[in-house]
This record gives C-alpha cells, structure tokens and sequence, in this order.
C-alpha cells in the first residue's frame, strides 16, 4: 500500500501485498517510519479506473481482516496492520460512522483484550490513528490507553518512555482517570531511566510535559533538568531550544544545567541561529542567573551579528541584560549598536517591545534619551493602546519610570514627557516587576534590635513616597542625628530609608542587586532619602542579639550620627 491510485486491479490486495505489516526490531521502536505517507485520493473515479474507496469499503477490508488475523506474526504486527488500515480509512475519507470503520474498530477491541504479546511502539501507533479518527471519545483510544498503563507497569526502554509521553500528548484528554494512571506510572519509570536517557529522549520527554501540563512533576522535571546538563554537547541547536523554552513553562531548574551551558555554549553560539542565544538570555531571566560568560558571549555575538537578530532577539537580550543588572565589559560598543540598530529599524519593533528595551536600559545608567522623545509622542502612547484599551498596568508603571528617571538623572533633557494622567501611582504590584516586597521573615529579626537601637518603635514601615515607591523601613535623624518621635517629624533633617533586602531582591547565583532594586535605591538617594542596606547574606549570619544590634548600628549611624538613647 505504497501508494494507493485508481487502478485496475486483476487480483485482490492480500496481507503479502502490504510489506510494511512486516517489522524488523529496527522499526519496532518507531513503527510510523516504515509508513509512507498516505496519498489523499479523489472521490470519484475515472473513465477506465476503479474507486479505491468503494472497493476497500467492498471487497478489499475483510480479506485483508481475515488474512491478518492468520497471518500476522505477533499481536504487534496484527494491531500494527490495524493501524495502517485505520490510517488509509482516514486518508481516503471514510465516514466515521459507517460499516467499514465498526469493522475495524471491532478487530482491535478484540486485539486489545489481550496485549501480552504487543509492543508499547504497536500501541501507541494505533491509538494515535484512533484518536485521528474519532476523537477524544474512542473507546479504542481508551483501551489503548489502560493498556499502555499496564505496559509501562512492567517496565520501560528510555525510547519506549519518550514514544509514550509522545502518545499521552497526542491524545490527551484532560481529567481522564485512565491518562492520569499511565502518566503517574511512566513519572515513576521515567525517573527510574534517568541516567539512560538520550538527548533526544529528554527533549521528547520535556516537549510532551510541556503540552501534558506537567508543571507539579517536580521531581522528574528536575531529574530531567539535570541530565541535559551531563549530555548538554549532544543537543542540537534546535533541541536546546526546545528543552529550555520547556524548564521556562514548567517552571523548574537544576542548578548545574546552567553550569555545563556556562562551559559549552559560549564557544558554540557565536555563528549559532541568534534565537538559541536569545532562549538562553531568557532561560537565565527567569532563573534570575546572572551568567558572566554567556552574558558576555551574547554582548559580543550582538555587537558581530546585530544585523540577523530580530526585533524580538534583541528585546530579549537587552531585557535580560538590564532586569539583571549585568553591565557587559563592552558596554559602549554594545549600547553604539542598540542606539544604530533602533535608529535604522525603529518600526519594527512593537511598542511594547520597544518600551521593554528602553526601560532595562535605565537600570544600567544608560539613558536612551534620543529615543524616550519618541515614545513620549502621542502617536507612539496611541500605538501602545491596543484597541482602544487603557494601559496595561506594567507598561504605565515603565514609562513611569522612564518619566522619573528624566527628571532625577537627566536634568539636560528638554524633550516632551509623560502625560500626567498617565503617570502610574505606585510601582508595587501583584507580580513585583518594579520593587519586591519587604521580606516578613527578615523584618522580625529586625525589629527588636532596631527597636532597642532607635530607643522604641520610632520608625514606619512599608511607606509609599509620592514618586511611587515602598520604602521597607523609613524614620527621621535632626540636625543633631538624633532620631526623632513621628510626632517631630516635621523638624526632619534628614529621612532614612532602611533597605531589608531579603533573597527575592538578588541575582539568584550571585550577591549582585536585581536591576529593579537598584534603579530603586539610585532614586531614592536623589529623593533626598539615606539609603542603607540590610542584605539577608550579612545579617542572617549574626547569631547574638548583641552582634545584631552592634551591626545595625555600625550600617545606620556613621560617626557623625548618634542614637538617641
């Protein structure tokens, strides 16, 4: 069945006239390789020619039923012959509900009642044609799935686990009791063939969670995570591709993949597609790794290679770059580029991508003040309205920001601002984009030391400022240094914003501040508030109140200072 024409056929088509119901073992693990393709036919025939489809339905279907059913070999070859006869009823359009296709079905019901003899390959091949045919509501699928789960309860090969991940993708049906059974049971065997699996094995596997929705699979996540670290040279471009862009949905992360990438990539994506180097800026995002070689590696292949890079590549990059307050050691060749790359194709970026790249550039100190005029044009804020729609939230608290920043670190610029009635009130939010919260956990150790230092709660907490911040922490010194009751808040000379700066607020591979944090601190100082520093690293590592105390003190009041006792 090579090829299915209209033709004049002398002798009916026999099971020996279908070679590929004939499986080495090499095929086995894959049996839709020695299946071509199926050739789609016309529903008419013409003058001299027979229909193939009224004779399959006719004459051909139950002599290949019958002679399968004698001939075949084991009951993978009788459901793989199934399979392909189920695949040519629905190349050539036969009506779900006619008589050929209860034929069929009929037959594997039947085979399926006993799979001792049937290879998880067979299995997955006939219910993924089932599942083509009829749906999420076939029985066949359904016993194909049960059987599966048995199957893979006697154990599993590493390409055996990935065809069925690739199976349960396939025919997922969402809340099914029977699917929830077989993945349950493959998590458990997949772990179990960790240290056998593949590069291909794991991209397969990671691709098929991914659609699955297998984000609570922890555990085998992370297993998997850190297998692709050991076989990372083995990937493909492309499989890398898949296999970080499936840790970023899934959400989990094995510290030492960043390791080997650390150690492999750099050499290998410099002539590499830029979208790889764009995935890996992401991927190191999300995981809030700030990755000096790789870092530097897409600064340099930037500055060579900027002409091949997309709009959305290069938002990517910059965005990484800035969220994670990496300052590349070409920084001025690097920030040349981006300035002749936005000038030249400044259209092709999408207003919200174009307002994501000027936003992370500020938290490196670099102002992109040729082109915050554009952007504050009221043809570019119409752009940014989509629909009609007001603002979405981050995108006002960006240009917000943009605003702020002109006016506190770049007197000179002259250009148009933000509107007013667009400024964003406060850049705290549910997702923490602009400021993370005030770690809880941390405050209290604070507190009683802080408390015994000023000489009572003379302090506030969680202040909003009215240029948008939260300050953790905020009381006031006179001229004196001494420290002032709230209620003498108005003979303030000076406002100290005290910075408990718990684990959320640093890079998560380095003591090095997020790029939000710091933009933050840099603008309280020009508010006029003293900004110290309580980093959970040095303060989490004094065990005495009497250290902890002597350390506030020390990081609070400089020698010009003195507590009011």
């Amino acid at each position: 069945m090579h090829q299915l024409k209209r033709c004049k056929l002398r002798t009916p088509i026999g099971l020996k006239s279908l070679p590929q119901l004939s499986i080495s073992k090499s095929d086995q693990s894959d049996p839709r390789r020695s299946i071509p393709p199926y050739l789609s036919l016309p529903k008419h025939a013409e003058e001299g020619s027979i229909n193939v489809r009224s004779l399959f339905e006719g004459e051909v279907l139950p002599e290949l039923c019958a002679r399968l059913t004698e001939e075949a070999r084991s009951g993978s070859e009788r459901l793989q012959g199934l399979a392909i006869l189920l695949g040519v009823c629905l190349e050539i359009g036969v009506d779900a509900r006619s008589p050929v296709l209860a034929r069929l079905r009929g037959e594997c019901l039947a085979h399926l009642s006993d799979t001792a003899d049937v290879g998880v390959a067979s299995l997955c091949h006939l219910g993924e044609v089932a599942y083509a045919l009829e749906g999420e509501g076939s029985e066949v699928v359904e016993r194909v799935v049960r059987s599966v789960a048995e199957c893979v309860a006697s154990g599993l090969t590493p390409g055996d686990a990935a065809r069925v991940y690739s199976f349960l993708s396939h025919c997922h049906v969402r809340h099914s009791p029977s699917q929830a059974l077989a993945l349950a049971r493959l998590h458990q065997q997949t772990e179990g063939l960790i240290h056998r699996l593949e590069a291909g094995h794991i991209k397969g596997i990671l691709a098929s969670l991914v659609v699955l929705q297998q984000g609570d699979a922890i555990s085998l996540v992370l297993k998997l995570s850190h297998r692709a670290s050991t076989v990372l040279e083995s990937f493909t471009e492309q499989e890398l591709l898949t296999v970080l862009s499936s840790l970023m949905f899934l959400g989990h992360h094995d510290e030492k993949l960043l390791v080997a990438m650390e150690t492999h990539l750099p050499g290998r994506v410099g002539e590499a597609d830029p979208e790889l180097m764009a995935t890996v800026m992401e991927y190191c995002l999300q995981t809030r790794c700030r990755s000096e070689p790789l870092f530097e590696t897409a600064a340099q292949a930037f500055i060579c290679h900027a002409d091949k890079h997309s709009a959305s590549q290069i938002a990517r990059q910059i965005v990484a770059m800035g969220r994670l307050n990496y300052l590349p050691q070409c920084s001025g060749p690097l920030f040349r580029k981006l300035e002749d790359v936005l000038l030249a194709r400044f259209s092709e970026f999408p207003p919200r991508s174009l307002v994501e790249v000027l936003h992370a550039c500020l938290h490196l100190e670099r102002f992109p003040l040729n082109f915050v005029s554009k952007v504050f044009s009221p043809f570019f804020l119409q752009r940014l309205q989509v629909h009609g729609e007001p603002f979405d939230r981050n995108v006002q608290s960006q240009l917000t920001q943009l605003n702020l920043c002109l006016s506190l670190e770049c007197p000179s610029y002259r250009g148009p601002r933000l509107p007013y009635f667009l400024h964003a009130k406060k850049f705290s939010s549910a997702d923490h984009c602009f400021e993370a919260p005030m770690e809880s956990y941390l405050f209290n150790q604070i507190r009683g030391p802080l408390s015994a230092l000023l000489g009572g709660k003379f302090y506030s907490t969680r202040v909003s400022t009215p240029a948008g911040y939260t300050v953790d922490v905020e009381f006031c010194v006179d001229e004196d240094g001494l420290v002032l009751p709230m209620a003498q808040w108005e003979n303030t000379y000076r406002r100290i914003a005290l910075c408990v700066d718990g684990q959320d607020r640093f890079c998560s591979n380095s003591q090095q501040l997020l790029g939000k944090e710091a933009t933050k601190r840099r603008h309280l100082s020009r508010l006029g508030y003293t900004v110290v520093q309580i980093p959970y690293i040095e303060f989490e590592k004094l065990r005495s109140r009497k250290e902890r105390l002597r350390y506030l003190g020390e990081k609070i009041f400089p020698s010009s200072f003195k507590a009011n006792r």
